[in-house]
């Protein structure tokens, strides 16, 4: 692992590091904000995944966590969104291919050689982390917005192990009904539906629950409402199964890194009360 960058903030450090991949055959980046002397009795982490477009940076210099993290004594770790470089595909599409991952492991050519995105996070980069840094492997949360959203529900719902807790604002709730979620999937999944599901929230708190709480803010000015992101999906699956969904919604508020930053304390002191 390499230190690319190191910047003071809040008497921590935001850190950017690069790292091989076995799971995405590629060089990945992630960034890591750790807080002034770190006591790891009572050390939590959260992991942070971004939306489509993304890379590490977006949530580092846009959501104003470290503030928080500094006051609640918390490592707070943001990957990239998706392999990247000149042998990893490609698309046109900003929905598919480098920036738009969605946190699942392609089977279908030409994706499945890089994009493991599931892998990486659950494998890879807790290896990582957990390698280089004091990480209490038994106090790890995860959280997201949009696709990233879509990546932390999915993935926590299948590792209640690794991820004691899960929030998001503005999730991809059923990607496999959406067209964000249908083309990608189509792409790295090829066109048997029945592996779709997977990988879409909904279907997994239906078919597996979820034990613990799960905390949603959505935007009700959010531009992309009703055609992608469907949290009434999701909160119906959860009253079906019974799990406690706290689905706040918004006047006023859109899709953007605006939003995140006005209810990214709630989301941090939410979970640092779970974990």
């Amino acid at each position: 692992m390499d230190v690319k960058q190191s910047n003071k903030i809040f008497n921590g450090v935001h850190q950017v590091c690069s790292h091989a991949s076995e799971s995405t055959n590629c060089e990945m980046t992630f960034s890591i904000y750790l807080p002034e002397n770190p006591d790891s009795s009572n050390l939590k982490t959260l992991i942070w995944l971004s939306g489509l477009t993304c890379t590490e940076e977006n949530f580092r210099i846009k959501s104003g966590v470290q503030r928080i993290a500094s006051e609640l004594n918390m490592i707070i770790v943001s990957p990239d969104t998706s392999p990247r470089g000149e042998a990893v595909p490609d698309d046109e599409h900003y929905a598919l291919g480098q920036g738009a991952g969605f946190y699942l492991d392609a089977t279908a050519s030409p994706w499945n050689k890089h994009f493991k995105m599931y892998s990486y996070i659950t494998k890879d980069l807790l290896g990582v982390i957990t390698n280089n840094f004091d990480i209490d492997t038994e106090k790890i949360g995860i959280f997201g917005h949009s696709m990233g959203g879509h990546g932390a529900l999915s993935i926590a719902i299948k590792n209640p192990k690794l991820f004691k807790t899960v929030s998001a604002f503005s999730p991809i709730c059923s990607p496999i009904k959406v067209g964000w979620g249908k083309n990608a999937f189509a792409a790295y999944l090829g066109d048997e539906i029945s592996a779709w599901a997977d990988y879409d929230s909904t279907e997994l708190i239906l078919n597996k629950g979820w034990s613990s709480d799960i905390l949603v803010d959505q935007g009700l000015d959010d531009e992309f409402l009703d055609e992608y992101l469907k949290p009434e999906l999701l909160s119906e699956a959860c009253r079906q199964k019974g799990v406690n969904l706290e689905l706040r919604q918004h006047d006023g508020y859109d899709h953007s890194y605006f939003f995140i930053a006005s209810f990214i304390e709630d989301h941090l002191k939410w979970h640092d009360q779970r974990l």
